[in-house]
């Protein structure tokens, strides 16, 4: 319990100091994982409300691939990652090894199956009435598309969540492509991963306070967002 308490300690005064290490892996996190969620609702989202409302050979082994990718583990896509942009990898002239920018393609990968599946669902989930409806009344395909989606918005921000906690709590791919540097690359679930194996309770417990606060405060603003859309 002394440990424990010690530990909680220590925290407290980090968080209460703002201690510059925790502030980086902090701002570090937001950067990468808000970057790579982003670029996965831009091009997830199209694509899944694209995959709901399509019909071609193949579709179903393609959503099946999707599903499958929503639970790749992360070492996997550090290690696929990690080979692209290995000095003498396919994009080794790129010089991303132990940048952020790798790390924010791995995240990328490991988010967008997630965003693109419940997409797709929530398309699916549209009474398939409605576009034949709207078709009826002139509407192009584009035209159909973008309502299916306004209509499913509030299932589309927890794709988008979904696709942020995939990405935001994961250390296997951002300490394989990323390497962990202090300042820089490190976040705050590799923070946390290395002060525990150095025994340092205290900065892991302070670290692991702010990535449940960050976690606790887009969920609260997104089911905020929710409640709002559902009783306007």
């Amino acid at each position: 319990m002394e440990l424990i308490a010690n530990g909680l300690l220590e925290a407290a005064r980090r968080v209460v100091t703002l201690d510059p290490d925790l502030v980086d892996a902090a701002a570090a996190t937001l950067v990468v994982s808000g970057v790579a969620t982003a670029l996965a609702i831009l091009t997830g989202v199209p694509l899944g409300a694209w995959l709901g409302r399509a019909r071609f050979p193949g579709r179903d082994l393609f959503l099946s691939l999707v599903n499958t990718g929503m639970g790749l583990p992360p070492v996997v896509v550090g290690l696929f990652v990690a080979v692209l942009v290995w000095r003498s990898g396919p994009l080794g002239q790129l010089d991303w090894y132990c940048t952020r920018e790798a790390m924010v393609v791995a995240q990328y990968i490991l988010a967008a199956p997630t965003v693109i599946g419940l997409t797709a669902v929530a398309i699916q989930s549209v009474d398939p009435m409605l576009p034949i409806q709207l078709a009826a009344l002139g509407a192009s395909s584009r035209q159909v598309l973008a309502i299916l989606v306004r209509e499913t918005r509030l299932l589309l921000l927890t794709a988008a969540m979904a696709g942020l906690g995939a990405v935001i709590s994961e250390i296997g791919a951002s300490l394989m492509v990323g390497c962990n540097i202090k300042g820089d690359t490190r976040i705050l679930t590799t923070a946390i991963a290395l002060d525990t194996s150095k025994g340092e309770f205290g900065s892991a417990f302070a670290l692991a306070f702010v990535l449940l606060l960050i976690v606790f405060a887009v969920n609260a603003l997104t089911t905020w967002a929710q409640q709002r859309q559902a009783t306007s």
